[in-house]
């Protein structure tokens, strides 16, 4: 009899899937994970949808080796990462790859060898005896090491009482990966506007249907108590939740925040989480044992057994837009995973991104909104400092007026942050001798001066060199000049003009990592700083109950570039890091040093006229065609050298399909146009909002081939960068 042959995708960047044979002794399923030979090597796949490429000769045939012993992946789950490859044009394979991310899980974690009561107790019953059967006698059993230290004994007195007969060995679980969430434990004390904010994803809960929820709540006004609730209506039912959070160092504190509402923390998932603890909580979501996790953007891909809840906290951050490999954004495809499953999403911001806006206001998602802030706090006074009137001295970046006023806020006790969103301490070092710039080997960008740590970083690529002490041009010493301040300068200015102050500088490239930024902004909170420096890293979503006073030493830096999101950018990062200030009581204080008071950002924000900047933002990009209203696609072409690339990028442009529906901007030559040594041209393709545009692409790839002779193509569909 013909043995079964079953479709399995592989998490390579194929297609797929491929056909394998099922042994006479095997049963599978759609969704088992399986142990395949692919090639030379071995490799996890998973049984897949629909029937096998009947086309393969019996003879061309491999047979599965073994099912893995852990839940399969299920339809909804399947069902999505289709999805997301047919929308981003990514190989099938790769998306899987995202939802494999833990091999370790796919076997059961084996148990742990412990001891427990067996018979009476020894006639030598010594002291340190006596305290281990006191607490083998509470009825558990435990491992060896950890009942030895908690009866502070050591290892050989529980060999002795096992030689004794009073112990006998014992296989105890693998502990569980984190401990159940109580949905009722201690639940907040809300506020009208809260409570009825609730009361709305909760009932979207209940209705146990697909429903986008913006929860659009001022700074401080309580979101994360909100959303709470609804997270609490799903325990209720028994089923999963997941958090996404846009930064590592933000799920510190909402860890906190969850553990004092539920009772006991949740899963976290992201890149420093440690390998086994990944596994745990894998393997915990697939059999339903993990309720709720808090994670980045790929927790969006995890194989949830019940996924009841998904919260995108933050929903306007870049941070969920991945560009390399399959460029997803995390926030949309939360909103097709909450499709798919037939269950609620909540889109949570201060600033939400105009398409999440525009949803709203044209009916297909809900609205709730919380437009004051919790508790006796109010909303921040922000004004401007005209630069053209109030210079800073020579040489320094900080203007008198704004430095009296950090002054003023020190003096009272309180905490001041300055915040410039550009690492390091100078983004461009010159020779004032023979003009000499330090740019990267490998990219068109210049040198940024790390002068904490002494080197000179490219910050695309991360090639770095010793900061030298002579010009490598012309050799003159002493002649190298930082040109423009970063946060490291300001630091630098800060420690003359504040001396005594207890000062602390908070970037991305703080060195430690994650575990040490999470010890920083917990001293922030707890009040052990006067003078916070820091990048967009302190703009996301922190908490600290002392900050009354915020200054933004560049307020125009991102508004000069040609970035068709640069507006709403530049307002959604002045009106989040100016929200830290005053979150708890009284009333905090924003400026902003700018030398375009007048600009309609500036205007806007300092008006606190949030609905006048999303309307004439969202009216802009109606006439000029953009998303939301249109639609856009970034083709890039990279190769060794720059005739390479220009010949290919025009090749493959000359393949465009004629269409009257969609407009193809270049090649040009990228803004950045040398990365890691390969020169990149770009193309941008515009279509309305109602186009296909996955199925003009498909037509034009399929003459284009996305990889020859060392050139390449890569599509981002729905672009966030334009460098």
């Amino acid at each position: 009899m013909a043995r079964a042959v079953v479709p399995v995708l592989v998490p390579v960047a194929l297609e797929g899937p491929f056909s394998y044979r099922v042994p006479a002794d095997m049963t599978v399923a759609p969704g088992a994970i399986v142990h395949v030979p692919f090639g030379p090597r071995q490799v996890i796949g998973v049984v897949w949808d629909g029937m096998p490429d009947g086309s393969v000769g019996d003879n061309r045939l491999r047979d599965i080796i073994r099912v893995y012993d852990c839940p399969p992946i299920g339809p909804d789950l399947r069902r999505f990462v289709d999805w997301v490859a047919h929308y981003y044009l990514a190989p099938r394979g790769q998306v899987l790859r995202m939802v494999l991310r833990a091999p370790e899980a796919l076997d059961p974690e084996p148990s742990i060898p412990g001891v427990r009561r067996a018979g009476a107790a020894p006639e030598r019953l010594t002291t340190a005896r006596q305290r281990v059967l006191q607490l083998i006698d509470e009825g558990f059993a435990w491992s060896k090491s950890g009942l030895a230290a908690s009866a502070g004994v050591s290892s050989s007195v529980i060999d002795g009482l096992i030689g004794a007969g009073t112990l006998e060995a014992a296989m105890l679980p693998p502990p569980a990966a984190v401990a159940r969430p109580e949905p009722d434990y201690c639940p907040a004390a809300l506020n009208a506007e809260q409570t009825i904010a609730a009361d709305h994803l909760v009932a979207a809960i209940e209705a146990r249907r697909y429903a986008v929820t913006l929860l659009d709540g001022v700074t401080g006004s309580g979101k994360t108590e909100t959303f709470f609730e609804a997270i609490a209506a799903t325990l209720r039912q028994g089923r999963q939740a997941v958090v996404m959070m846009p930064e590592i160092a933000l799920t510190g504190a909402v860890l906190a925040r969850f553990e004092a509402r539920f009772g006991a923390r949740p899963g976290e998932w992201h890149s420093d989480v440690a390998p086994r603890q990944r596994a745990r909580l894998w393997r915990g979501l697939a059999n339903g044992d993990v309720q709720v996790v808090v994670g980045a953007r790929s927790s969006l891909f995890l194989p949830f057994r019940d996924l009841g809840l998904i919260v995108v906290d933050e929903e306007h951050d870049t941070a969920y837009k991945q560009e390399d490999r399959v460029p997803y954004n995390a926030r949309d495809m939360a909103v097709v995973r909450g499709h798919i499953g037939g269950f609620p999403v909540i889109l949570a911001s201060a600033t939400p991104s105009i398409e999440t806006k525009a949803n709203a206001l044209a009916g297909r998602y809900a609205e709730v909104t919380l437009s004051e802030r919790a508790g006796d706090a109010r909303l921040p006074r922000l004004s401007t400092v005209d630069l053209r009137r109030h210079k800073p001295e020579f040489g320094r970046f900080l203007s008198p007026l704004l430095c009296e006023e950090v002054d003023k806020t020190l003096d009272r006790g309180e905490q001041a942050l300055l915040f410039l969103n550009r690492r390091g301490y100078a983004p461009l070092t010159l020779c004032r001798s023979c003009g000499h710039r330090f740019q990267c080997p490998q990219c068109t960008t210049w040198m940024v001066e790390h002068r904490f740590r002494g080197v000179l970083m490219c910050h695309c690529c991360g090639h770095s060199i010793r900061t030298p002490q002579s010009c490598p041009a012309c050799g003159d010493l002493d002649s190298l000049v930082a040109c423009g301040p970063g946060v490291e300068r300001i630091a630098e200015e800060v420690a003359e003009r504040f001396a005594g102050r207890r000062t602390l500088v908070l970037s991305s490239d703080t060195p430690g990592g994650t575990a040490r930024l999470r010890l920083e902004l917990e001293s922030i909170a707890r009040g052990e700083v006067d003078l916070i420096i820091g990048t967009q890293l302190v703009a996301k979503g922190h908490n600290f109950p002392g900050l009354a006073l915020v200054g933004v030493v560049d307020a125009d830096l991102g508004l000069a570039n040609g970035d068709p999101r640069a507006a709403e950018r530049t307002f959604q990062m002045l009106a989040q890091v100016t929200g830290r200030a005053g979150r708890f009581s009284g009333e905090g204080r924003g400026l902003l040093q700018t030398h375009a008071p007048d600009h309609p950002v500036i205007k806007a924000i300092v008006a606190g006229d949030r609905d006048g900047f999303y309307a004439h933002e969202l009216q802009e990009r109606r006439l000029a065609g953009l998303p939301p209203y249109g639609r856009l696609a970034a083709l890039v072409v990279s190769a060794d050298t720059r005739d390479a690339a220009h010949a290919f990028a025009r090749a493959v442009a000359a393949n465009a399909p004629a269409d009257p529906d969609f407009t193809l901007y270049g090649p040009v030559e990228a803004p950045i146009a040398v990365i890691r040594g390969r020169h990149r041209f770009r193309m941008l393709l515009k279509a309305p909002r109602a186009a296909d545009m996955q199925a003009y692409l498909t037509r034009w790839l399929a003459a284009t081939p996305k990889e020859q002779g060392g050139r390449r193509l890569h599509v981002d569909i729905d672009p966030q960068s334009f460098l």
